[in-house]
């Protein structure tokens, strides 16, 4: 596989003062490298992970015609939030090179009759839980994305997409209520960052009972979490930290008062302003689950973040923040299809926030 490798500038954030150091944002020249890797593998249907069970030999088909919006990058939910970072970044930069190929391209993969048959796929019973939470949560990323981008292209897309919104809304209505245990790992089925996102949408279109429904069940499953033992972290494959997933959803559903009593008894040791914590190491990046770390530091930063811009008191957190991208960032285009077919969206999620 022929790669490419390019040499990224911080630059510091206009926003979030905070004494002699700041977030850091990204730029128009990393947005225009960070496409590439979007732009090469939406429409690259192999190699293909689909995750799929099987019914009868009529269900052996080919990704593009299994899930004609999202066949490529590997998987569903990694072409989801590839169609993600490409409407992120034309909403940061509508003028950058690539805006005119980005757009077709959204037009040509998100349309009525492909998302129709994307519906059809989480019809038949096995495939109820198909993707269940990590592709729901970007799934409705996107859909908020769009919701919120004041362009014609968008108010397009989000029609167009519509059908699975309310069949991944509806997904989550049914299940939340049901799940009596948070599954606490750091990977795809992590409740809290299925939560987190989930809440994201449901406030940007004042769904009020979904939101109602994802608050309850944030209490139900962590609001009596004490001591997490920050030292278990990282396991060796994670790309989500499931202490800061947890923090992530807390700050969004707790008042302010309870959630810095909750956070003061979940993990004390955040809340000290000598805070530091290492980064995660990547010994290969060609192996698609040692890459992992690399989505861990980038998903860190953005709960780290997260935290400092809600509750400026924690602007300690935003060098930790960033010593973990700049770790990750400068590796991330050229390594290999592995990382290169989800990581942007991790690295543009993180340097957007």
């Amino acid at each position: 596989m022929k790669t490419y490798r390019f040499i990224f500038v911080f630059v510091i954030a206009a926003a979030m003062t905070v004494p002699g150091v700041q977030p850091l944002r990204l730029t128009k020249q990393q947005a225009e490298k960070l496409s590439t890797l979007p732009l090469k593998c939406i429409r690259q249907e192999y190699p293909n992970k689909l995750g799929q069970v099987l019914a009868s030999d009529s269900d052996l088909k080919p990704p593009r015609e299994l899930h004609p919006c999202f066949y490529g990058c590997f998987d569903w939910h990694s072409s989801v939030h590839g169609h993600w970072s490409l409407v992120k970044l034309l909403k940061e930069f509508p003028h950058m090179e690539k805006a005119d190929s980005i757009r077709g391209l959204l037009a040509l993969q998100i349309t009525k009759e492909k998302v129709f048959r994307e519906v059809k796929y989480f019809d038949p019973k096995l495939n109820k839980s198909y993707e269940r939470t990590y592709g729901w949560a970007w799934l409705l990323k996107l859909a908020a994305e769009l919701h919120d981008w004041d362009d014609p292209l968008a108010r397009q897309i989000e029609d167009n997409l519509q059908p699975l919104t309310d069949t991944i809304v509806e997904s989550y209505k049914k299940y939340l209520p049901k799940l009596q245990y948070a599954i606490r790992v750091g990977t795809h089925t992590n409740t809290a960052f299925g939560l987190s996102f989930a809440v994201d949408y449901a406030m940007a279109v004042n769904d009020t009972a979904f939101v109602n429904v994802i608050n309850k069940r944030a209490r139900d499953f962590y609001l009596d979490d004490r001591q997490y033992p920050l030292w278990w972290e990282p396991s060796g494959y994670d790309f989500l930290s499931p202490a800061m997933e947890e923090i992530d959803i807390m700050r969004k559903v707790l008042p302010e008062n309870e959630f810095k009593a909750w956070l003061n008894k979940f993990l004390p040791q955040i809340t000290e302003n000598r805070f530091t914590w290492k980064v995660g190491i990547v010994s290969d990046r060609s192996d698609g689950h040692m890459v992992h770390l690399d989505g861990l530091n980038f998903s860190r930063a953005w709960c780290m973040y997260g935290l400092a811009k809600q509750y400026p008191e924690f602007s300690y957190l935003i060098p930790v923040a960033n010593r973990h991208i700049e770790y990750s960032l400068p590796n991330l285009v050229g390594d290999g299809y592995m990382g290169g077919h989800w990581l942007a969206s991790f690295a543009i999620y993180a340097l957007t926030q």
